[in-house]
Parts: C-alpha cells; sequence; structure tokens
C-alpha cells in the first residue's frame, strides 16, 4: 500500500506542470476569447432579436394599412351604393312625376273630349225636333203621294 501512496503522489507531482498549464490554457481563453465570444453572441443575439422585433412591428405596420386599405374599400364601396341608390330613386322621382304628368293630360283629354262629346249630344238633341218635322214631313210626303198620284188617275 505504501508503494500505490507513493506511485499516486509521483503521479500528481507529475501531473501538477499539465494542471499549471491547464490553467494558463484555461485563464488565457477566458481573457482572449470568452468574452469575445460572449460580447459577439450578446451582440448576434441582440440583432436576432431586433430583427425580430423589427419583423413583428413590419408585420403589425402591414396589417394595420391593410385594414385601412378595406376600411376605405369599404367607404368606397358603400358610397358608390349610396350614389347608385340617389340615381335609382331620382329615376324612380323622374318616372313617377312623368307618370303622374300622363295622367293628368289623359284626365285632361278625357275631360275636353267629355266635353266635346256632351255638346254634340245637346247639338243633336236640340237638333232631334228640327229632323223629326223634316222626317215627318218626308214620311208624309211619301205616304200621300201614292195616295195623290192614285187619286189623281
Amino acid at each position: 500500500m505504501d508503494q500505490l501512496l507513493r506511485q499516486v503522489g509521483e503521479l500528481l507531482l507529475s501531473s501538477i506542470p499539465t494542471i499549471i498549464s491547464l490553467l494558463v490554457v484555461w485563464t488565457a481563453y477566458r481573457v482572449l476569447v470568452h468574452r469575445k465570444l460572449e460580447q459577439v453572441l450578446a451582440e448576434r443575439h441582440a440583432r436576432t432579436e431586433g430583427a425580430i422585433e423589427k419583423a413583428k412591428a413590419d408585420i403589425a405596420s402591414a396589417e394595420a394599412r391593410t385594414a385601412e386599405y378595406e376600411q376605405k374599400l369599404r367607404e368606397a364601396r358603400a358610397q358608390v351604393y349610396k350614389i347608385q341608390e340617389s340615381r335609382r330613386k331620382q329615376i324612380v322621382d323622374q318616372r313617377a312625376h312623368a307618370i303622374e304628368a300622363a295622367r293628368k293630360r289623359a284626365e285632361e283629354m278625357v275631360k275636353a273630349a267629355r266635353a266635346a262629346l256632351d255638346q254634340e249630344v245637346a247639338a243633336a238633341k236640340a237638333g232631334i225636333p228640327r229632323h223629326a218635322e223634316v222626317l215627318a214631313d218626308q214620311i208624309i210626303q211619301s205616304v200621300l203621294r201614292p195616295a195623290v198620284a192614285a187619286g189623281g188617275r
């Protein structure tokens, strides 16, 4: 066992230069490389996060512009529908006025025709007694003529 302890002691003594070299390399790594590496990684992380945040902001901006565009499109469509509706209403009103004017003209024409017909009827009624006398005279003469002609023979 004594020999084993001695071998372990020799092994430890022979490993001291390796341990010191390892500590020097580790310290040099920490001083020269690790700090710079951490700075580069932190900068990379910041840039990546910044790019991600910028991309999110750009997406949000694009969505806002899209929503604004869609809102303007809806407003434009509503405006077009209002214009179409007002034009349709204007046309319907014009048609109604035209129909009303035509109806009034037709009523005036009917009144004028009735007045003319009433005048013709009145004139015809006034002329009936005269025509009746003339017709009666003609009938009497046509009935009496053959009788007068027969009696005179």
